[in-house]
């Protein structure tokens, strides 16, 4: 692994918040192993190994049900780590694949047996290289039929330029990590704003309360983060996921603790019908109807 990377959290807290039955952590990862799984040649990192029997065995702990393991860019278009989790999560992992044109048919349909039930375009700069967008306009087009969703990457300041190509997909698209807003700019500033009118008008548009530790300027435990999240699920209810992000990749200064990200839950969702919804019915519809 990179030199200066920092590894998932040894032992994390027990959270007080006890998640609804059937609870999914719908935004995780698994990398490698290496030596069975290894990274892609174009990586812009290579992180530690964190497999799916610890993932499996963190999903348990912090008290979920199940996953939705998202391609992350260092194994590239080699979803195989991914489709080797889906197979021995007896029934309780779906996946989001990375694919290119390359892809055929039949791969295609491999990969929506295995559990795969959508693609990830990834717009951040530090973490992928560019591909054009007719490019991907043609991969969307060609997952549509197997009723698959596009899961798009970006930082806030890009949407003005992305805008117009995400709401013209023809597919759910769920947006990670809240848009990665500029937390110090406040949910009121215009920049952000611009992503609640998004949704507003494209009913298409989902979105994950997600990853917290990295929009933060304060820390643990996330205070000034918390306002997006809650927007978001008070407007939203039904087009909102939640995820541990779990094993965290490409943090700045430390492991965050799962079971403290965990409890963030009840502050973003505060009542049981929220819980509900953001844990249970919304992933559930998306992945597993």
């Amino acid at each position: 692994m990179d030199a200066n990377w920092i590894c998932f959290h040894p032992s994390p807290s027990k959270p007080r918040f006890k998640a609804p039955a059937g609870a999914v952590d719908a935004h995780c990862h698994v990398f490698g192993p290496e030596h069975k799984f290894p990274y892609a040649p174009e990586r812009k990192y290579t992180p530690c190994d964190a497999p799916f029997e610890k993932l499996f065995a963190l999903r348990d702990y912090l008290g979920f049900d199940k996953n939705v393991i998202v391609q992350a860019s260092c194994h590239g278009k080699d979803n195989a780590a991914l489709i080797d989790a889906m197979a021995h999560s007896n029934g309780r992992a779906r996946g989001i694949a990375v694919i290119g044109e390359e892809a055929s048919d039949a791969e295609l349909k491999a990969m929506d047996r295995a559990g795969v039930r959508g693609v990830r375009f990834n717009f951040v700069k530090r973490l992928v290289d560019f591909t054009p967008r007719d490019v991907l306009e043609r991969i969307a087009a060609r997952i549509a039929p197997l009723n698959w969703h596009i899961v798009v990457y970006f930082e806030m300041p890009d949407l003005a330029d992305f805008e117009a190509f995400f709401t013209a997909l023809p597919t759910t698209v769920v947006v990670d990590h809240m848009g990665t807003p500029t937390v110090a700019k406040g949910v009121d500033d215009p920049e952000n704003q611009r992503f609640i009118r998004m949704l507003e008008r494209h009913r298409n548009i989902w979105s994950k309360v997600t990853c917290p530790e990295r929009m933060s300027i304060v820390g643990a435990p996330y205070d000034d983060v918390v306002p997006f999240g809650r927007l978001l699920v008070e407007r939203f209810p039904d087009r909102v996921l939640w995820g541990t992000d779990w094993p965290h990749p490409n943090m700045k200064k430390e492991a965050p603790d799962d079971g403290v990200i965990v409890d963030v839950i009840p502050r973003v969702a505060p009542t049981a019908a929220q819980q509900q919804a953001l844990l249970v019915d919304n992933p559930m519809r998306l992945y597993w109807a």
